[in-house]
């Protein structure tokens, strides 16, 4: 018995855990040639937003289509470990709970990581099934899985005895909320207002002043120089003198370098080596003292004098206030400038110097550049990304790979003494204490001896193995897992990250595999609300995906999102595309339950039927050329489009009509056979897509073993097809359309039959007449040489229509509506020339509207040779 309506949460369920019990989502390697995609990893304890459900929808469709191409599809899913945003929670959460972080050891932190990961960790895998996403749940990874976090040490330590990684006491982006250090790559720079302050520091022995303009007030208390360009004449007298640092009246040498620009401000630069990093060159260059005035949060230490304990922000406001109050302050004024900001906490980030781990990038990304930029080994799409990735990669700088977090891979240096370079690098601590044995000569060295550098790697730092690490490719790579399915085939993932991971996947894989990870990436855009404002919690116009799926459906979602997303561009994402998308869902169930609705009798097939088939066989041909192209071009939305108007327009609207049997009788089984052969066709061209609703159909039309479910079934082959007779069939649907307008304009009903003479100045194929006689109730079609007297007509492209006038029509009364209707459009032809004949209009008028009003005349026109040829027809 088939539902008279689809119910998407009858479905969904039945249909999912069908595929799970039946392992079609399960790939090992075999003959088949494979397709491969990796997940691009969320968050462990992330829930499904409108990216993921964007991002994860373009890669089911793609690893279905692969899996009907018959390709062993292999999908991997998993989760990152998220360093920042993860220990951030377990922070916050054992801050309410009145623990404090600095009171646990490394261990009974880790330990509380783990409970939080284990209890929210793998939500979002789960509500991605809800999506319908067809992983290989059997292969699922996350980063810190033993494996996973064995390559990434593995890795490390290559790297390193490949002297390629080092440790450097450096400025680096200072992240105090989450109190570790940022790439270059993560720090997010936008302009904000603030000020410039004017400032004034006594020369020391004198009553003279210098002023120095900076935006950072609090960081004078770590200055320790002034600084000048040596060809400034205003500044000469000051060589060799000192200045005087207000409040805390530290004396500070008065230096000469050409950094300082002598046309900006007063040509005076103070010198906070500590706090920025071209004052930092500035102070090796000339020896000066480095004071570093800030503790981790930010908040101000010791040499921060009566302020110690206060943030910077609260400081800035009160020193200048102190400064106006003692005279030292000049004046304020108004000043935009960019402020760095993390990309995870979007706290303000704090230039600061410490001894850190680096990889140097100079000579790794080579290959990565050569790969997109002039191989295309790997293509990006859309490739105007193609700049973007040139811009990151050959301004490349080294990158800082350690983070103040214990959450994550803990760098394997192991230090033996308080020597810059009393450390080893190794796998284990079992082998680091034999190298330590060896480089100190101490071979009573104990492992009690030895401690652990206490940072953890950068996050990206192990999800840039990621293509590689899941099959097993850095600790085994001569692994059949790793052989069969390495490199992969695509990547689906935002623009956000083409630097942070696409780009840094590219370079692991040419340094550990000597070969791309993937060929091609799908750059996705971002999801906006209708209005194109990012979507976010507070303006309250990120809708939850799940709620999405319990009101129209996983399938009507999928349809929804895709019917708005180009590649690379942003979403303007509207519910009411869902809504279409669970409308287009009932439109098929309609249309299939009509079908099995029909009577099969053994009866001779009708000529309309045999033509209909042909034609839409032909059309399906045409589609599938057209769909195969715009997935090649990786223009998922405009392959579902085409799928989408040949299910609704082409097979709906036209093909089961004009197949339809009439009213209480039977079909041939023929045509009845052909019907269902088709509807399968468009089911697996589908399936991609509306996984859930395709299978469901799929199952009702017949009895069938697991063996012959549609999610590995046969994808259609392209064959080649009468292109004409899809081209004729477009003319064909205009002279059907002719017929319907006159039957609505003059109420003849379509049971009274109705003649068709035809003249036929185009020589357009008569293969479609009996479609156009079974679909207009034409009694018969007569192709004559002249027009017909007495006779309602109409034109398709050159082609004149005539049906002749039955008692059923007031001849009277039609010819006075044609000359009315003929008046009107004499009247508005005269206004449309008269403002085309206006010299002024039309060398003033933007060439968009002159076209319009080109077009308008030429309409008029035409409407006018009609309503003539109509009106002298009936007199």
């Amino acid at each position: 018995m088939i539902p008279a309506q689809y119910n998407a949460k009858d479905v969904e369920q039945k249909w999912y855990n069908y595929w799970m019990k039946n392992d079609y989502f399960t790939s090992k390697p075999d003959h088949r040639k494979p397709y491969t995609i990796v997940i691009p990893p969320p968050n462990v304890t992330g829930i499904l937003h409108m990216g993921h459900m964007l991002n994860n929808t373009i890669q089911d469709v793609l690893i279905r289509r692969a899996r009907l191409k018959g390709f062993n599809a292999c999908w991997v899913p998993g989760t990152d470990h998220a360093s920042i945003a993860t220990e951030a929670k377990v922070v916050a959460k054992l801050k309410s709970e009145g623990i404090n972080k600095n009171d646990l050891s490394r261990e009974e932190f880790l330990k509380h990581a783990w409970d939080w990961t284990e209890k929210y960790g793998g939500t979002i895998l789960e509500q991605l099934k809800q999506l319908g996403c067809s992983c290989d749940w059997s292969r699922t990874k996350f980063t810190m899985d033993p494996d996973m976090s064995a390559s990434v040490i593995h890795s490390f330590v290559d790297l390193y005895n490949k002297g390629m990684i080092y440790r450097g006491y450096r400025m680096v982006n200072w992240d105090p909320e989450a109190k570790t250090t940022l790439s270059d790559e993560e720090v997010i720079y936008e302009e904000r207002n603030g000020k410039l302050y004017h400032l004034r520091y006594q020369i020391e022995g004198s009553n003279e002043y210098v002023t120095i303009a900076t935006t950072r007030p609090e960081t004078i208390l770590g200055d320790t120089a002034i600084c000048i360009h040596p060809e400034d004449e205003r500044y000469q007298h000051l060589r060799g003198k000192k200045a005087i640092v207000p409040i805390c009246n530290r004396v500070i040498p008065i230096i000469f370098d050409d950094y300082v620009d002598p046309e900006f401000g007063t040509g005076c630069l103070k010198v906070t080596p500590a706090h920025d990093v071209n004052d930092k060159e500035l102070g090796e260059r000339h020896q000066l003292e480095i004071i570093d005035i800030f503790n981790e949060d930010a908040s101000l230490n010791s040499f921060g004098l009566h302020y110690a304990g206060k943030d910077r922000f609260v400081v800035r406001d009160e020193i200048a206030v102190e400064l106006e109050s003692i005279g030292a302050l000049v004046k304020t004024e108004n000043h935009i400038n960019k402020v760095g900001t993390s990309e995870r906490t979007k706290a303000v980030i704090e230039p600061r110097l410490s001894d850190q781990w680096f990889l140097r990038m100079d000579e790794l990304v080579k290959p990565a550049i050569k790969a997109v930029l002039e191989t295309e080994e790997v293509k990006l799409y859309p490739s105007r990304f193609n700049n973007t990735y040139r811009h990151w990669l050959e301004n490349i700088r080294d990158w800082n790979i350690s983070r103040q977090l214990w959450w994550g891979q803990q760098i394997p240096a192991y230090y033996y003494g308080d020597g810059k370079e009393d450390f080893v690098v190794a796998e284990t601590a079992e082998k680091a204490l034999e190298l330590a044995k060896v480089k100190t000569g101490d071979a009573n060295l104990t492992a009690s001896d030895l401690r652990q550098d206490d940072d953890a790697l950068d996050t990206w730092f192990s999800s840039w193995l990621w293509p590689i690490a899941v099959f097993g490719g850095i600790l085994d790579p001569n692994n059949e897992d790793y052989k069969y399915y390495y490199p992969t085939n695509d990547l689906v993932t935002g623009p956000d990250i083409l630097f942070f991971w696409v780009a840094r996947m590219i370079i692991a894989g040419y340094e550990y595999a000597e070969a791309k990870p993937f060929t091609n990436v799908y750059l996705t855009g971002l999801v906006r609300d209708k209005l194109g404002r990012k979507m976010s919690k507070s303006l309250g116009n990120s809708p939850d995906p799940l709620d999405l799926i319990e009101r129209f459906g996983a399938d009507g979602v999928r349809v929804g999102l895709l019917l708005s997303a180009s590649a690379g561009n942003d979403i303007l994402f509207d519910e009411e595309l869902c809504q279409q998308g669970k409308a287009f869902a009932n439109k098929i169930w309609n249309a299939f339950r009509l079908i099995k609705g029909w009577e099969v009798a053994d009866i001779p097939q009708p000529e309309a039927s045999k033509v209909a088939i042909e034609w839409y066989e032909a059309k399906l041909q045409h589609t599938l050329v057209e769909i195969e192209d715009n997935f090649d071009k990786y223009r998922i939305s405009d392959a579902l489009m085409a799928i989408y108007k040949l299910f609704w327009d082409d097979f709906c609207s036209w093909f089961l009509e004009m197949i339809k049997p009439g009213y209480q009788q039977p079909i041939d089984r023929t045509t009845f056979d052909k019907a269902i052969a088709i509807l399968e066709a468009n089911l697996k061209l589908l399936h991609p897509f509306m996984p859930f609703l395709t299978e469901e159909i799929w199952q009702h039309i017949k009895e069938r073993s697991a063996e012959d479910a549609l999610i590995i079934a046969q994808w259609p082959k392209a064959a080649a097809y009468d292109a004409k007779m899809v081209a004729d069939f477009d003319f064909a649907t205009e002279v059907i359309s002719g017929i319907r307008t006159i039957r609505k304009d003059k109420n003849i009903p379509f049971k009274d039959s109705i003649d068709l003479k035809v003249v036929n100045k185009e020589k357009a194929s008569t293969v479609f007449d009996a479609i156009v006689a079974k679909l207009g109730n034409v009694g018969a079609i007569e192709y004559v040489n002249d027009k017909v007297d007495g006779a309602l007509s109409y034109r398709v492209k050159s082609n004149e229509y005539f049906i002749p006038i039955t008692g059923n029509i007031d001849v009277a009364a039609e010819i006075e509506k044609l000359a009315t209707e003929l008046e009107y459009t004499k009247g508005f032809l005269k206004s449309v020339q008269a403002k085309l004949s206006n010299e002024k209009f039309v060398a003033g008028a933007p060439e968009k509207v002159i076209e319009m009003e080109r077009k308008k005349e030429a309409d008029a026109l035409a409407k006018i040779a009609t309503l003539e040829a109509s009106l002298s027809g009936l007199k």
